[in-house]
């Protein structure tokens, strides 16, 4: 058993916690929001994310996982602090380190042995060693100052943590490795290898796989929106290209873009430091400028199919969340395309299983929520789907059309099959595929 504290209950820092805790480990959260330590003491779980729920109350039960505002209490008997906290993308699209070096600043004057401070969140290539200046500027005992990137993907976090597929630990100190490498021991007992390696390079690793798999998506939404310029389709393409073993079928699904809390900021901030390093990643720029407009791409079909007047049409909106499976709704194409469709005049009618509320703190009464998919579609011009729920991928047509004003789809997410879609009579607007020109 290991003293743990992490400093910040977001996705990364609840989950981390959380799972540490399940192992075994004594582990105190810690997060400046008074209301949110209160709630949590109290076995209210603050985010959506499956599986996590079961875990949080046993172990809040099992009296090893806390919770406190207080970092000097929290850290007081922790051996590790790992340090789980926002790096929001500035204008300039640099991650703010305020919030890590602000914190790394009170533990140099709190520190009374040693401790290993760990990097979780996403950050630059040489935060680990601002940390470490900000902490040595007061601190009186010896730390260590190691980099731990998380790969976690929402709505699958738990099993991603505590069955990794890899682990990766920058660490220049022998004694920390080693407290390091027993932590995370049982997670790997199937064999998958834990990482050793400089902490700039393990900076890095996380920067480089989240912008490669962003350009991976981009790369394969370019593919589709060419397709439908020279009538291919692009399952097949997905289809052929995926079968290729260099190439791999995962990620090469074409959508409306890509969203979430880490694909967008971190393909900003690591152009950014080529920026600061005078080096021009061209790719990364290309990327961002495609996800940019392609999470508006079905809104000129939806204006072209309704004669460019939208005004008075009720659009019937399925997922808001970035992805399926959280509540999470950062940078989600959903947004763009709602303040799109206001824009223009229509009405929008909302659901999503879990991000609703999230949503109303944006969007207010400006539009309405439904308590389920099909009340959302009642009277409705056109159905809009922006995330691929599982709830979503076998629904009743015959209800659908009795429901809607028009029996129209634009599918973001490419759920239904086309010859179904012509079978039922549904006009259905796909991305990377050919259009079903049923007129409602």
């Amino acid at each position: 058993m290991k003293n743990i504290a992490v400093v910040g209950t977001g996705y990364v820092g609840l989950v981390t916690g959380t799972c540490f805790a399940e192992t075994g480990n004594r582990v105190t959260c810690i997060d400046i929001d008074q209301q949110k330590v209160e709630k949590m003491q109290q076995g209210q779980i603050p985010i959506y994310e499956p599986e996590l729920d079961v875990l949080f109350e046993r172990n809040i039960k099992a009296g090893r996982l806390h919770f406190t505002t207080n970092l000097a209490q929290g850290i007081a008997d922790a051996q590790i602090v790992f340090l789980a906290l926002p790096t929001p993308p500035g204008e300039d699209g640099s991650a703010d380190l305020s919030y890590i070096l602000g914190v790394a600043d009170q533990l140099g004057k709190i520190l009374t042995d040693f401790k290993v401070i760990v990097d979780k969140s996403t950050v630059p290539v040489g935060t680990a060693a601002k940390v470490h200046d900000a902490i040595a500027a007061h601190a009186q005992v010896e730390f260590a100052v190691v980099s731990n990137p998380e790969f976690l993907r929402e709505g699958f976090a738990v099993s991603d943590f505590m069955k990794p597929d890899r682990v990766v630990i920058g660490c220049s100190n022998e004694r920390a490795a080693k407290i390091m490498e027993s932590l995370y021991k049982p997670f790997v007992r199937q064999g998958n290898p834990i990482y050793f390696m400089d902490e700039k390079s393990a900076e890095l690793t996380k920067y480089a796989a989240n912008s490669f798999l962003a350009t991976k998506i981009t790369f394969m939404n370019e593919i589709a929106n060419f397709c439908e310029v020279v009538g291919a389709d692009v399952d097949k393409v997905r289809i052929g290209i995926g079968a290729d073993s260099r190439i791999g079928k995962r990620f090469l699904f074409p959508g409306i873009g890509y969203g979430g809390s880490c694909f967008p900021k971190d393909v900003q901030a690591l152009a950014k430091s080529g920026q600061d390093y005078h080096y021009e990643f061209k790719i990364l720029g290309a990327v961002m400028q495609v996800n940019e407009q392609q999470k508006t791409i079905l809104l000129p079909r939806i204006k072209n199919f309704f004669r460019g007047n939208l005004s008075g049409k009720k659009i019937a909106v399925w997922g808001l969340a970035f992805k399926p499976d959280t509540d999470d709704i950062r940078e989600a194409p959903a947004l763009y395309m709602i303040k799109a469709l206001l824009a223009a005049g229509a009405s929008v009618c909302a659901y999503d299983p879990e991000a609703m509320e999230n949503v109303r703190s944006i969007f207010g009464e400006q539009i309405t929520y439904a308590a389920n998919e099909y009340e959302a579609l009642t009277d409705a011009n056109a159905l809009l789907i922006c995330t691929e729920w599982s709830a979503f991928r076998n629904p009743n047509f015959n209800t659908m059309q009795e429901r809607m004003a028009d029996s129209v789809i634009f599918d973001g997410r490419n759920l239904y099959d086309l010859e179904e879609m012509t079978e039922k009579g549904f006009f259905y607007s796909s991305i990377g595929r050919q259009t079903i020109e049923h007129q409602p």
